[in-house]
């Protein structure tokens, strides 16, 4: 099982790639982990990273692949892939070593994303994520898991998500075409709880 989830940010992603990984025993592959990762590790590969993002620029596709080449290989029974790829260039680049099955699309209206992303709140310490609507805090302003500070990324806030909204459509939209020409794309219109979408996501999985 090799597959896909893309969506504009606040779609839900990642918590959908999470519960596809927990249920169907398949490893979850976020590209910025594996770039965090390589960092952490301390190699010389990770220091060539670490320079780049500290300048404010985004790693160039070939280090991408090449670290996610790497986890493709280690993992033989299939994965999820969330965060790549982000534009046609690495879509058609993947398809060279990967055989990708399926891919889900989560289409929420922009109108959506914003209003998401706007009440996303994040622990400082553990990375927790709440939001003041569908998930908030017990206890305001502090983590449940930890108790640790929650802060509002920069990139949650109002102007920064008609950017990467900006971006998604720019860039990631024409990878919705060319899966839907190559017959693998599924899509999942909007819903409201992450149980409703994952629901749809076994429906196509079976």
């Amino acid at each position: 099982m090799k597959l896909i989830i893309i969506g504009p940010a606040g779609s839900g992603k990642g918590t959908q790639a999470k519960l596809i990984s927990e249920n169907y025993k398949i490893p979850h592959i976020s590209t910025g982990d594996l770039i965090r990762e390589e960092i952490a590790s301390g190699s010389v590969f990770g220091g060539k990273l670490e320079q780049i993002i500290n300048k404010g620029s985004l790693v160039p596709d070939e280090d991408v692949l090449k670290l996610l080449k790497k986890k493709l290989d280690a993992s033989k029974n299939g994965f999820i892939l969330d965060g790549y790829p982000r534009n046609l260039n690495q879509a058609k680049t993947l398809d060279e070593i990967a055989e990708i099955g399926t891919v889900i699309f989560l289409n929420v209206k922009d109108d959506e994303v914003v209003r998401r992303l706007s009440t996303r709140w994040q622990c400082k310490n553990c990375g927790e994520i709440y939001n003041t609507d569908a998930k908030p805090e017990k206890n305001k302003g502090k983590c449940d898991k930890c108790g640790s500070a929650l802060y509002q990324r920069d990139d949650d806030k109002p102007e920064a998500i008609k950017k990467r909204l900006d971006i998604f459509h720019k860039e990631t939209r024409p990878i919705i075409d060319f899966y839907r020409k190559k017959g693998v794309l599924k899509e999942i219109q909007q819903k409201e709880k992450p149980d409703q979408v994952f629901t749809e996501v076994k429906k196509i999985l079976g």
